[in-house]
């Protein structure tokens, strides 16, 4: 997994956090109990759930021990839990998982034992973008004779998710659930010119950054950033982004 700096990562989180909150938008559970939010991150949107459930006991799951630090100090009133999500084994009534299954690799066979885990609701949201020029030209120029001895491929590679005619099947595929899957494009209106850069540096592009040496790494990303301004040119003194996302709610029959 990626060394992961919460502060950089918290640089877009108005961006980041629009996605759960129409997420959540159709989570019908009305007095849960429990809620646990699996790949929580800061905790910037964990706090959203107590929020939206006063009632309930809000755990967030993360593996990242300098993330979950930083949620046990920005929101210490919930409760921190350091582990993989999925080695996670206990249970809420409401369970969901913002932009992380994306990090799991095979996760879509893994999906119906997560799901499990909800004895109410189950609801998640991945990244489905990763065909766009903001992770195809990284992973192009990782793949490139200078960086590919280090890197072993590019980001593609770690990350991936599928449609959400996909997820829906392999949660009805258990006649357990009544499943609601769509997908959405936000798009972003970015400050700066080298704003895709600064995104990818906080998450998808994190495993080629850990990867490069010292230098080597400087050198990739000055080769990159010309090529993504060209991608995401600035105008009207804003970057504007495509971000693709895809979603899926499950209620237990």
């Amino acid at each position: 997994m990626p060394t992961w700096d919460p502060q950089h990562y918290l640089a877009y989180a108005g961006e980041r956090g629009r996605p759960f909150v129409d997420l959540l938008a159709q989570v019908g559970a009305e007095a849960p109990s429990t809620v646990v939010d699996l790949g929580c991150g800061p905790g910037n949107m964990t706090r959203l759930l107590a929020d939206r459930w006063p009632g309930a006991t809000v755990t967030g799951v993360d593996n990242s021990a300098s993330m979950i630090a930083r949620a046990r100090a920005d929101v210490p009133s919930l409760t921190w839990v350091e582990a993989d999500l999925r080695e996670w084994q206990g249970s809420a009534d409401v369970v969901v998982s913002n932009a992380a299954l994306q990090w799991v690799d095979g996760h879509l066979a893994l999906l119906p034992g997560m799901a499990d885990r909800a004895r109410e609701w189950f609801a998640f949201q991945v990244p489905g973008n990763f065909d766009a020029p903001s992770h195809a030209i990284p992973d192009a120029l990782a793949r490139t004779a200078r960086y590919a001895e280090h890197t072993g491929g590019g980001i593609t590679e770690r990350l991936g998710s599928h449609d959400p005619d996909v997820y829906a099947d392999a949660l009805l595929g258990t006649g357990t659930w009544d499943v609601n899957a769509w997908e959405t494009t936000y798009l972003h209106l970015l400050q700066g010119e080298d704003a895709v850069l600064d995104w990818i540096s906080g998450t998808g592009l994190r495993p080629i950054l850990d990867a490069l040496p010292d230098g080597l790494r400087e050198e990739y990303v000055a080769e990159l950033r010309p090529l993504l301004r060209e991608a995401y040119p600035l105008r009207h003194g804003v970057v504007a982004m495509p971000f693709r996302r895809v979603f899926l709610v499950a209620r237990r029959r």
